[in-house]
This record gives structure tokens, C-alpha cells and sequence, in this order.
């Protein structure tokens, strides 16, 4: 099996020939025979100035190549599409599969025998590790890290948790402009990731917990020294796998690593997002997951990490009580220490190193847990009949069961005109409904779902509603909000069917959601709907492409040429 710089030569029908120009042309980089004799390991850049949460990934390459080096091997460091949650239009989660396939394809086109790929924004470890478990090279998972807390007026505050609850408190007329604008310095202090349980937090204790990543990687401070520290020790990590060529994606990638990732995403609050992409990558493997024992995990995995939006503290403090292994010992039972880990070893070696931290009550033990049942429940109904997902844990009991009337808005284009229109037919009893906000309908399947409270009834003190929606939500958003009906409404999804006045129930207990309409008006506004003309494809491009491929929610949002089938293997 060829390795090294020998690996994946350029077709030129003559491999000697291709070895000896490929030779000459990276000696114009002024590297020696010996360095181009060693074992390669590929680094992802995913550094942009429109990327702040990546704002360590220089120093963090710096150290994972200096981690090779120190190992014998030689550190090869690439440039892929980088995404940032506020700065990609129309949503970061168009360009997700975007970032997956520039980064399988780089992967596979360049001469690697390892790769270290360097991500922390909400979409990027996702797309990363899809392309990992499609190319199945040796991967170590380098995470950015969160970003420290901040400070005002003797608070602690942390993106975007807190950006949202101070807008609101802002558009409710609580806060004037001038703090609002002194609070917009002071919520983002460092770079990294957000510092609370939002999507790039969860998706770095899932990477941690599928073994993807070395011990602590999810909960280490950005600016931290032992941040670079971890780096550098992926580095030799990485090493040593491209010359034992092993453990790859799929001996981790595992149904017990993911059912971990299940246990852990209910265990922390984790966000929503969390399932979509879990979904993506398992799809990217033989192993599909079921939404059904994502909802079977969390009636019987309580929330014991203490973390905004759910409960109280951020990541730093997170990490300070133990990080991932304190959880994972915590967890006990409920999860399988067996699976193995791209350091060597199983989670069982990993918990035997667990830090005990005394008085810290961040990470809970389970017989005083802050939720009594996991994160996330799975609803379905005559609204919903390919699933739902809300986020109990950041949802307001009272709420759970509940019967309101709907207030439609067609888009967000929509909603963004009328939300605060005085003359809004619109009370703290209604359900508020935002439709054609789908994988397909909006394109990329936004993160509106968490519809802000009509401005007239922030002003009475309102602080939740109702909420539900065909988008996404950000993991860093509270409230009752039911998230990513299947299938969408831009597909002819039930939600295309609700009306103004239309009666909805939620009920979680029963795990239903469900349109208090008759079946047989139900069938009149099918028809209806029918007669109308399907929205034209757009006319080129990766918009043509999304518009054609991608799947919905329950399956990941993936591309369905991108999926692998059962039991195929490359």
C-alpha cells in the first residue's frame, strides 16, 4: 500500500514520472529528501477573518505540527471552506455540505496517511467529520475551543445565550440603546466558540465522546495554553496513526459511539442541532440512527451539566468541574465504556482519569440532576408525522402541555414585517407558526425558529410562547419551541396546511403535536394546495444542487448522493 508523498499519484499514465515531478515541485517549498521520506499528516486550515471562532486555529496548527514533527512524521497544512454561524448567507447550514465535500475531496486528492482537521464553529466539526467518516483516513478532531466569559454590570454573560436575552429584553424596551451597545462589546470577549451549551459546544462533547478528539478537547478555553498544549499532543496522536494506519472513522464510528453521542447530547442540554448533524455523520456511515431512541435516551438520561441555556454556568466552568470524563463517569451504566478512542484505549481508561473536583456543581451527580429526563424529546402527530424535536430543558413547564390558536407567518420575510405590527392579532395564549423555513423551503433550513416574542407582548412581561417552525433553532436559544417538523411545509408538509385560527396542541408527556382540524378540511386544503405551481429550481449552481439533493431533517440534511448505503464499505 503506497504512503507518504507515493500515495494517490497524479494520473499522467506514468508514476514514475508523476512521483519525480511531484518530488520537484514541493522541493520548490525547500523541503529535504529526509522530511519527504516521512509519514504525512494532512492539517485543515480553517482560519478567515470572517471566522472569530476560529481565531486560534494558527497558533492551534502551529502546535499540532509541531506535535508531528516531534514524532518523525511531516505535517502538511491545507486550506478548506471555513463557515461562521453570523457571517454566511442565507445560513451557515446551506454551506455545510459545501464544507464537507471541499474537505473529503481535499482529503483525498492530496498525499496524506493521517489528517488533523481543526474546526469549532457550529457547522465545521460537523462537516469535518462527515468528510472523515466518507474518506476513512485516520482522523484526529483538533476542536477551537469556547471563547472565556464576559462581564457587565456584575454579570456574567456569554454568546449567544445571553445576546438573546438581552435583545429581547432591549426590544421589549428594558434596556436603551446606549447599554445595548456597550452590552454588543462585552458578550464576545476572546475568540473561540460560544461559552455556552450551544451547537459548537455539543458537537465538540459529541466528538469527544464518539473518540474522535483527545480527553478534554471539548471543554478547554480558546486562549488557554493547554489548548495548544492539546494540539500539539493530537499532533503526535496523528503520528502514530499514519504509520499503524489505524484506529480509522469506522472503527469508532460504532452504534455503540453513537448511542454514547445520544446519551451525552440528552446528559448535557445539548442543542438541537445536535441530532441533525449526528444524523448526517451516522448516515455518512452503515449505522442510520432513529429518532425513536434519541427519545427512548432521554426518558431515562437526565440533564446533569449545569449549562446556559439550560441551567446556569458556561463552558469554562464546565471544564474547571471535570469536562467530558467527569460526565461520562457520572453517566455510569447509561453509557458504553467499551468504545474505543483515537488516543488508544476505551472511554473506560478515559473515565480512570477523570478529575474529582470538590464543591463543584456544575457537572451533577444523578440523583440530583437540574432536568429529571434528557435534553430533547421527539414529538409527532398529524402536524408532524415524520418527527419534531423540542428542547424541554430550555422550555417553560407550564407550556408543555398546551392548546392555542396558530398565528401563521409565511416566511421570515414575513414574520420579519409583521412580528411587531401593533395591529397583530395575537395573544400570550397563541401558538406562533413560521412555515417554508425548511432544508428546502428557505433554503438551508435557517435558524428562525426561535421567533421572537411580538414586541406588544414583550412590553406586558411576556417572556415564552408557543413556537413551532420547519427551521432550526440556535443552541443557544431558550424558550418552547418545537423545531424541524418533518416534512417540511415547502414539500407539502402538514405545517403548508395550518391556518390563523387553526387550534394546535402540544402535548410532550404524549409526545404529540398535533393540528385540531378536521381530516376532511384537512384533504379540501391538500387539494387546494395542489392546484398551485411548485417553485422554480434555481438556475445554477450549488443553489441547484441543494434545491435537487438535500434531505430532510430526520435524515440529516444531507445530500442523497452522499449517504451510504447499509453495509457498503469503502
Amino acid at each position: 500500500m503506497a504512503r507518504g508523498l507515493r500515495k494517490g499519484l497524479t494520473s499522467y499514465g506514468d508514476d514514475g514520472f508523476a512521483l519525480f515531478l511531484r518530488k520537484a515541485f514541493i522541493k520548490a517549498m525547500g523541503y529535504s529528501d529526509d522530511a519527504l521520506d516521512r509519514p504525512i499528516v494532512g492539517i485543515t486550515n480553517t482560519y478567515s477573518d470572517y471566522n472569530p471562532c476560529h481565531g486560534n486555529a494558527p497558533q492551534l496548527t502551529e502546535a499540532v505540527k509541531r506535535g508531528v514533527m516531534l514524532s518523525g512524521g511531516m505535517p502538511m497544512v491545507f486550506p478548506t471552506i471555513s463557515i461562521h454561524e453570523s457571517f454566511a448567507h442565507p445560513t451557515s447550514m446551506f454551506l455545510r455540505n459545501l464544507m464537507a465535500m471541499d474537505t473529503e475531496e481535499m482529503i483525498r486528492a492530496q498525499p496524506m496517511d493521517a489528517v488533523v482537521v481543526i474546526g469549532g464553529c457550529d457547522k465545521t466539526l460537523p462537516a469535518q467529520i462527515m468528510a472523515a467518516a466518507s474518506v476513512d483516513l485516520p482522523t484526529v478532531v483538533v476542536p477551537v475551543g469556547p471563547m472565556v466569559v464576559g462581564h457587565h454590570r456584575g454579570e456574567v454573560l456569554g454568546a449567544c445565550t445571553d445576546c438573546r436575552r438581552l435583545w429581547s429584553a432591549h426590544r421589549a424596551g428594558e434596556i436603551d440603546e446606549e447599554e445595548i451597545d456597550t452590552v454588543n462589546g462585552r458578550l464576545a470577549p476572546s475568540v473561540g466558540t460560544c461559552m455556552v451549551m450551544g451547537t459548537a459546544s455539543t458537537m465538540a462533547c459529541i466528538t469527544e465522546t464518539l473518540g474522535l478528539s483527545l480527553p478534554m478537547s471539548a471543554t478547554i478555553p480558546a486562549p488557554h495554553a493547554e489548548r495548544v498544549r492539546l494540539a500539539e499532543a493530537s499532533g503526535k496522536v496523528a503520528a502514530r496513526l499514519a504509520v499503524e494506519g489505524g484506529p480509522r472513522p469506522s472503527d469508532l464510528l460504532t452504534p455503540a459511539a453513537f448511542r454514547n453521542a445520544m446519551v451525552v447530547m440528552q446528559a448535557i442540554g445539548g442543542s438541537t442541532n445536535g441530532i441533525i448533524h449526528l444524523c448526517a455523520i451516522a448516515n455518512r456511515t452503515p449505522h442510520a440512527l432513529s429518532l425513536e431512541t434519541l427519545d427512548e435516551i432521554g426518558r431515562n438520561v437526565p440533564v446533569l451539566v449545569d449549562l446556559k441555556p439550560s441551567g446556569a454556568h458556561y463552558m469554562e466552568h464546565f471544564h474547571h468541574a471535570g469536562g467530558v470524563p467527569k460526565l461520562l463517569k457520572q453517566l455510569g451504566e447509561l453509557v458504553d465504556l467499551d468504545t474505543a478512542t483515537v488516543a488508544g484505549g476505551t472511554l473506560r481508561d478515559v473515565i480512570t482519569k477523570a478529575e474529582d473536583v470538590p464543591g463543584q456543581d456544575v457537572i451533577r451527580d444523578r440523583s440530583a440532576p437540574i432536568k429529571r429526563e434528557g435534553s430533547m424529546v421527539v414529538l409527532r402527530g398529524n402536524l408532524a408525522p415524520g418527527g419534531a424535536i423540542l428542547k424541554q430543558a430550555a422550555a417553560s413547564e407550564r407550556l408543555l402541555q398546551h392548546t392555542g390558536r396558530a398565528v401563521v407567518f409565511e416566511s421570515v420575510v414575513d414574520m420579519a414585517a409583521r412580528i411587531d405590527d401593533p395591529d397583530l392579532d395575537v395573544n400570550a395564549d397563541d401558538v406562533l407558526v413560521l412555515r417554508n423555513t425548511g432544508p428546502k423551503g428557505a433554503p438551508g433550513m435557517p435558524e428562525a425558529g426561535y421567533l421572537p416574542i411580538p414586541k406588544k407582548l414583550g412590553r406586558q412581561g411576556v417572556k415564552d410562547m408557543v413556537r413551532i417552525s420547519d427551521a432550526r433553532m440556535s443552541g443557544t436559544a431558550f424558550g418552547t419551541i418545537v423545531l424541524h417538523i418533518t416534512p417540511e411545509s415547502a414539500i407539502g408538509g402538514p405545517l403548508s396546511l395550518v391556518r390563523s385560527g387553526d387550534m394546535i396542541q402540544l402535548d410532550v408527556a404524549r409526545r404529540h403535536i398535533d393540528l385540531l382540524v378536521a381530516e376532511e378540511e384537512l384533504e379540501r386544503r391538500r387539494a387546494d394546495l395542489a392546484l398551485l405551481a411548485p417553485p422554480a429550481l434555481p438556475e445554477r449552481g450549488y443553489a441547484r444542487l441543494f434545491q435537487q439533493s438535500v434531505l430532510q431533517a430526520d435524515e440529516g440534511c444531507d445530500f442523497d448522493f452522499l449517504v451510504r448505503h447499509p453495509g457498503a464499505r469503502t
